[in-house]
């Protein structure tokens, strides 16, 4: 970077669907103080778009050519880990697209290789776009500021992310445990995963159910039901699935103060005018229950596009600006994504904090026992 004149050279890694959006924007100039210097991918064909940047067939080639000061991961998941801790190595900022890994012990491998980088400047981030809903954001601020008191169940269901037979058919490496890592959990519900964790805390013990090619030929969970524990009491329960249209995206929180509810863009409070516990203590009534006042919560327009992570991942570089989602909060929805089909496998509750070497284990087994696998991605190819 020039200081006169910062910029930050961003390098993307894998340049197929995703990949090839990231580039593009960077290219388009839609992230202010950012250009796209490189694009890596094995492939030629996806490569000779980009004619006006450097292009490499090899990631590690990239990372060590002095044209780039940031990596932008866009990979199949397993090769995250041995591209990030390349980059991390040799001085670049890193920003990761979800997962952050497919387990929890690759987190902790890609953790530790921050821990130990070259220098202090270094950035390390992930691809949480759903952070930046407003949606969200104001919902955390309910929370986190007591205005919602104490949270006794969470439930969510998301199921409108329906894929068919010729999306899990597109390419070798998806729906299957060796190249991929995982199905529904893995690919469509990271955003949502973190967005639990990052709304109400880890849970501490997790019970699930998964449903493995339930709705398509593959080997990989495409239905998910789990039920959460958490420390303080609350319970909760979360569904997915890649099987069902039209499907349905609703979250409900039920609070000391009331019933919260987002769904369709909207966010509905029900609001207790009496906390319920209090009013379960002092009523003398026996089938009374408290007076409600319906709030239809405001909200900003905006939020949820990828730039606004990169922006921010880019502001953290240039302003010192603390990470909108840094990638030591990236390993919390992996684990829950590793406890939900670890609890499914072995038919059991899994506490937490999950043993991440213990769970790498069951994945070896779930790998070695699955059919014969589609041709997987290469090294560095493109998500």
């Amino acid at each position: 970077m020039n200081p006169a004149s910062p910029v930050v050279r961003f390098g993307v890694v894998g340049v197929g669907t995703m990949g090839q959006s990231h580039a593009n924007w960077l290219a388009e100039g839609s992230v202010p103080r950012a250009t796209l210097a490189a694009v890596a991918d094995p492939d030629p064909a996806r490569l000779a778009s980009f004619d006006k940047v450097a292009r490499f067939a090899d990631a590690a080639a990239m990372i060590r050519s002095g044209t780039i000061d940031a990596v932008l991961i866009a990979t199949p998941h397993y090769d995250h880990v041995t591209v990030g801790i390349d980059a991390l190595a040799n001085g670049l900022h890193v920003l990761i697209e979800k997962p952050l890994a497919v387990h929890k012990a690759d987190c902790e491998r890609l953790l530790a290789a921050y821990d130990r980088r070259p220098d202090q400047r270094q950035r390390f981030g992930v691809m949480f776009n759903l952070r930046t809903l407003t949606r969200f954001a104001k919902l955390k601020s309910l929370i986190d500021g007591g205005e919602l008191g104490a949270i006794r169940r969470i439930n969510w269901i998301i199921t409108e992310c329906f894929r068919t037979n010729a999306y899990y058919a597109s390419g070798g490496w998806r729906a299957t445990w060796r190249g991929e890592g995982g199905g529904v959990l893995v690919n469509q519900c990271p955003h949502h995963l973190d967005l639990l964790q990052w709304l109400f805390g880890m849970p501490v013990a997790v019970q699930a159910r998964c449903r493995f090619g339930a709705f398509h030929p593959i080997e990989v969970e495409d239905e998910v039901t789990a039920q959460l524990e958490f420390a303080d009491g609350a319970s909760g329960v979360f569904v997915a699935s890649t099987g069902e249209a039209p499907g349905t995206d609703r979250l409900e929180i039920a609070a000391e103060r009331g019933r919260v509810v987002i769904e369709d863009g909207r966010m509905t409070w029900l609001r207790n005018v009496v906390p319920m516990s209090e009013f379960c203590r002092t009523t003398p009534e026996r089938f009374a229950r408290p007076e409600t006042w319906k709030v239809d919560v405001p909200f900003p327009a905006g939020g949820g596009e990828h730039n606004n992570i990169t922006r921010n991942f880019v502001a953290a570089i240039l302003d010192g600006a603390p990470l909108l989602a840094p990638a030591s909060e990236g390993i919390r929805s992996v684990e829950l994504a590793n406890a939900m089909i670890m609890s499914s496998v072995t038919e059991r509750t899994v506490r937490l904090p999950l043993d991440g070497a213990e769970y790498q284990r069951q994945l070896e087994r779930l790998i070695a026992g699955a059919a014969a696998p589609r041709p997987t991605a290469t090294t560095a190819a493109a998500r």
